[in-house]
């Protein structure tokens, strides 16, 4: 269809330009006509002497103009079809292919919060992923302080998060976060800060609460999916309105509801830790292993460190295995560090996490509980590293986030996890809801995924 309107319109033009061509050869000949005819009026006595060259004159002239009508038409080429880069080229970009260099390495896990006067790359209106609970903009969070403070690392830089240097590198990749919903939320922050640059578009979805959704940024062919998977290994949730209020956990077995994707993805970003601590059944080989805040069963109880750090250890060996099993695809496999919370009361009360600002350097050290469960994935991810080897096309990395995460009480929806919780009047003694552990979008898990950034350039 294309070819043969081409054709018609080549054609169209053709006709319409010979009669243009006549019209300016009879006009020259007209011309020629009135000068000879003027030449013979004014200088008759030279007319004789002359006619060898008004001859020649009007040979010169009408070979110019029967070299102009025979001439082939010249069509203007074309212009080429749009480069798959030209949106990159637009906005001043590298293309697409070119390779980004990759950043020094950095210990992100050591620094301090400064101010920052650039405001976020998004808000609560202008990206449509934010869940509900963390939109704190929308939700009547009247100081915005937060919002203006940047991770500052000792001895080295860690830039601002670049949605075009992502996407690039994205380009034609999948990418999926697996975990519980701190690994939900840093999805959704990563989807907000790509919004900026390129809309993405939910190409799937099932599961309460969008628990699994695959994201497309078409432009790129470049996927975003989310798993939810809060311990990664397989396991029974609590269902407290059917009396069971322990999740039974499986260390032995894998939740292939992503383990099984795991071929098709580029890069893992796993983050799990806080359904560790509460109550839980381990199974491991058809016994139970260890139990977690279960004094109503007949169970030995234990702390959650020991399981938390089986579930790591086997998830990232059976990783490996399947790797080495499968084609060999590069991969990336990166676990986000604990991300502690910041309760300072009652949950369902006011001022669970009431601070307006980050706390300072060495105003606020870790607790045990996050430094163990920080620990445990750093050494994790050392050993995975050690045992895949430089050559496999797996790379283990850890996102050390907890110190810095740890030093942002001010970035929780605390009350504002609805909206306008105290209906227009002063908070007051009222109870209510208060989440002191996800974080405001936009909001301090926006650094999360700078760390990223960089974590995949390298």
């Amino acid at each position: 269809m294309v070819t043969n309107f081409l054709q018609k319109y080549q054609l169209q033009n053709h006709q319409l330009i010979l009669p243009k061509k006549q019209f300016i050869t009879y006009a020259l000949y007209a011309l020629v006509a009135l000068a000879f005819l003027h030449y013979l009026l004014f200088y008759p006595a030279l007319a004789s002497g002359k006619s060898v060259v008004v001859a020649q004159v009007q040979e010169e002239v009408a070979a110019v103009v029967s070299a102009r009508v025979d001439a082939p038409e010249q069509l203007l080429p074309l212009p080429p079809p749009p480069s798959p880069n030209q949106g990159d080229k637009a906005l001043g970009n590298r293309q697409a292919e070119e390779e980004v260099p990759a950043p020094p390495p950095c210990d992100y896990s050591d620094g301090e919060w400064a101010p920052e006067a650039r405001p976020p790359l998004y808000n609560g209106t202008s990206c449509g992923t934010i869940k509900d609970g963390q939109n704190c903009m929308a939700h009547g969070r009247p100081d915005t302080g937060y919002l203006y403070w940047r991770w500052r690392p000792r001895g080295c830089d860690l830039p601002a998060f670049s949605p075009e240097a992502f996407l690039r590198w994205l380009r034609n990749k999948h990418l999926a976060f697996v975990g519980d919903s701190l690994a939900r939320n840093q999805a959704e922050s990563l989807l907000c800060l790509l919004a900026s640059r390129s809309p993405p578009e939910l190409a799937y979805r099932d599961g309460e609460e969008n628990r699994f959704r695959r994201f497309v940024f078409r432009e790129f062919n470049a996927t975003v999916s989310v798993f939810w998977s809060p311990f990664l290994v397989k396991v029974a949730e609590k269902a407290e309105h059917a009396g069971v209020r322990h999740n039974n956990v499986f260390l032995d077995a894998f939740d292939e509801r992503w383990m099984s994707q795991l071929g098709a993805l580029d890069v893992a970003v796993l983050s799990v830790g806080h359904w560790f601590l509460i109550p839980g059944v381990y199974h491991d080989g058809g016994r139970v292993v260890a139990c977690h805040d279960c004094a109503d069963l007949n169970h030995t109880e234990t702390d959650f460190f020991g399981v938390f750090r089986d579930a790591i250890h086997r998830t990232l060996a059976e990783v490996t295995r399947r790797h080495s099993d499968g084609a060999g695809k590069k991969k990336v496999v990166a676990l986000t560090t604990f991300s502690p919370a910041h309760f300072e009361g009652d949950w369902d009360k006011t001022g669970a996490c009431p601070k307006k600002r980050p706390y300072r350097a060495g105003e606020k050290g870790l607790g045990y509980t996050e430094s163990e469960m920080r620990k445990t994935v750093v050494e994790a991810v050392r050993s995975a590293a050690d045992a895949a080897g430089a050559g496999s096309g797996l790379r283990f990395a850890a996102l050390d986030v907890t110190a810095l995460a740890n030093l942002r009480p001010d970035g929780h929806p605390g009350p504002y996890m609805n909206k306008d919780p105290f209906g227009g009047g002063g908070a007051g003694d009222r109870r209510v809801q208060n989440d002191c552990v996800h974080w405001c979008m936009p909001g301090p898990v926006d650094t999360f995924n700078e760390i990223l950034l960089q974590t995949v350039l390298r």
